[in-house]
């Protein structure tokens, strides 16, 4: 979806200013809420896309003005209440007011190292050959879904040239919706800075974008 998170090649939402030596986090109550959202995630009930989905549902206004953690603590909440392990009623009481749905699923602090280790592997066989090789030119689909994409807005119908081929993975913008993991193959697709911004473009620009394969038509 075209969501306030797809900033990319937009002007006027101020520079980009890096913290010298900068702070994991920047308020006590952060780590938490990154905790809350693994030991949450481990409950089975979304994976990664339908959690950027959620983040990038939260109205523009709210999401321009939330900090960092605050985008995923409310996203969090929306999860936690749409799959029933939370009710409004809880949420703004700040306790639970009934049993868990998956308690066995509980996260134990002992197994956090191994299940952080593990992290989330998306590669996935699929059945059909790759339709595009490494140096193939490639034009990015001209698309605005009101669902999930990763297709950024500003390479959307610019050509580019495939740089490398990563084989089959997880098709995000099926996973997100319960439509199962549909895996598509996935291209680093590199555009010259001219194609994406003309002559205002800065002189020897490229930018490299993953694109699964259903965002891409032959040239």
């Amino acid at each position: 979806m075209n969501g306030p998170q797809d900033l990319g090649g937009q002007m006027g939402f101020g520079p980009v200013a890096p913290e010298p030596d900068e702070p994991l986090f920047h308020a006590e109550w952060e780590p938490r809420v990154l905790g809350l959202t693994l030991a949450c995630g481990a409950l089975g009930h979304w994976g990664i896309d339908e959690s950027r989905h959620a983040r990038e549902s939260i109205p523009p206004a709210d999401y321009l003005s939330f900090s960092y953690y605050r985008i995923w603590f409310t996203a969090l909440c929306a999860l936690l209440e749409r799959h029933g392990e939370v009710s409004a009623e809880e949420l703004l009481a700040g306790e639970a007011l009934g049993p868990p749905r998956r308690a066995e699923r509980c996260l134990a602090a002992e197994r956090v190292p191994g299940v952080l280790s593990a992290g989330g592997p998306t590669e996935r066989a699929v059945a059909a050959p790759a339709a595009f090789g490494v140096g193939d030119m490639v034009r990015a689909r001209v698309m605005h879904p009101a669902t999930h994409t990763r297709l950024p807005r500003y390479v959307r119908g610019c050509v580019g040239r495939i740089e490398a081929v990563h084989g089959g993975h997880v098709f995000p913008d099926a996973s997100a919706h319960g439509l199962g993991e549909a895996p598509e193959w996935l291209y680093t697709v590199a555009f010259d800075g001219t194609a994406l911004w003309g002559a205002d473009a800065e002189p020897g620009l490229s930018v490299t974008v993953d694109a699964w394969e259903p965002y891409l038509e032959r040239v």
